[in-house]
């Protein structure tokens, strides 16, 4: 998140965590009491993170609890690397007092003040910049919402090597930490949702789950658990084991050097607007459009699935996520592709892998059963469907 000068080159330097889209990701064997019944049950379920790769490693790759690897799979949206939290002192004895990340509270205040200024260039700028921008949007979106969250968390759906080359780059130009790192916080997220082991616990309040999760060294718990949850399917993919290999690298190329250039060298755009629009703004409108659904969809809205557990369907986050606001459905049925149930709802992202099955690049797409919708509904939803 260059906004200018040094502080710039440390977040590309991977130094910031960034992202945020509600991760979700439940383990097959406990999403899916019901997934399992549909046949639904894969190497994992489950997204969310930020720039950088973080401090704290989960070594030791614990199996699940049914004792098979991808038994336990979550998921999570991102935001600014998180420092974490494993040392002592992070965390107080009653798991509060985590320790403040200035790095991160000032990197991630001047790329908002970047932001803000880059809206008094929007007048001055060329239509071309502006749709470029909103297409750099929508490439980024895709590649945490198809790509980190359903394809990699969750394993909800198969790609060929061509569509997972294409969602490894557009998730580089999200920034919010590489996959390996963001489908693996996802996946705690999930399993340990709104508990001290889920890295951005809505119960906590609307700033922490949605930004100041990221302020903070992360709770111990998240690092304790999620160590008892197996990971190797994700580096069993090379095209992950490349991109977190050279992640630095494609984060410069891909979320700053590539939308400032084709704008000025295509069609005549300054090189301060071209950054400033396609490159910071658009950042920035991204990374808060993930975190809606780390905060709000975990506060404001209906449940019809699940009355029981806090995410919910919020139609203004659906908008803004290209699909990702039906988080209460989500949070039942997370082997689900789809994320929402099918029919005439604003899904892009579901339209997106429609059209990559279309193409013959996307196959074993999950979905969980009408009956089983319909039951859950009946058994724990709160009326509203």
């Amino acid at each position: 998140m260059a906004v200018g000068g040094m502080p710039a080159a440390k977040v590309l330097a991977g130094e910031v965590q960034v992202g945020g889209m509600p991760a979700g990701g439940t383990p097959a064997a406990e999403e899916g009491a019901e997934g399992a019944r549909a046949g639904e049950r894969g190497r994992g379920d489950a997204p969310g993170g930020g720039p950088g790769r973080s401090r704290s490693r989960w070594r030791g790759r614990a199996r699940g609890r049914s004792g098979r690897p991808g038994a336990t799979i979550g998921c999570r949206y991102a935001g600014p690397r998180r420092a974490a939290g494993g040392e002592a002192g992070t965390a107080g004895a009653a798991g509060g007092g985590q320790a403040i990340v200035w790095r991160n509270v000032v990197l991630m205040g001047l790329l908002h003040l970047g932001a803000v200024y880059a809206l008094s260039l929007v007048p001055r700028a060329q239509i071309l910049t502006l749709l470029w921008a909103y297409f750099c949007f929508l490439m980024t979106a895709l590649g945490v919402t198809a790509g980190a969250h359903r394809l990699w968390s969750h394993r909800s759906y198969k790609a060929k090597l061509p569509l997972r080359i294409f969602l490894a780059a557009a998730n580089s130009m999200a920034f919010q930490n590489d996959i390996y790192e963001w489908s693996r916080d996802h996946r705690v997220h999930h399993k340990y949702s709104e508990t001290d082991a889920d890295p951005h616990n809505a119960r906590r309040g609307f700033f922490f789950s949605h930004i100041g999760w990221l302020f903070v060294r992360k709770h111990r718990d998240v690092i304790e658990k999620g160590r008892k949850l197996d990971f190797t399917d994700l580096l069993d993919d090379p095209v992950v084991r490349f991109q977190r290999k050279y992640y630095k690298s494609s984060v410069v190329l891909m979320c700053f050097v590539i939308p400032t250039f084709v704008p000025w060298y295509l069609w005549g755009e300054s090189l301060w607007n071209a950054y400033f629009l396609a490159s910071i703004l658009r950042y920035t409108i991204s990374l808060n459009v993930t975190w809606l659904v780390n905060s709000a969809a975990h506060m404001y809205g209906n449940r019809p699935y699940d009355k029981y557990i806090n995410p919910r369907q919020n139609t203004l986050v659906t908008l803004g996520a290209i699909g990702e606001g039906f988080h209460n459905y989500h949070h039942t049925f997370p082997f689900d592709y789809s994320a929402s149930e099918l029919g005439l709802k604003f899904n892009p992202t579901t339209w997106f892998i429609d059209f990559m099955f279309w193409l013959g690049l996307v196959t074993d797409r999950k979905q969980a059963p009408k009956e089983m919708i319909q039951a859950r509904k009946e058994r724990t939803g709160d009326g509203s469907a």
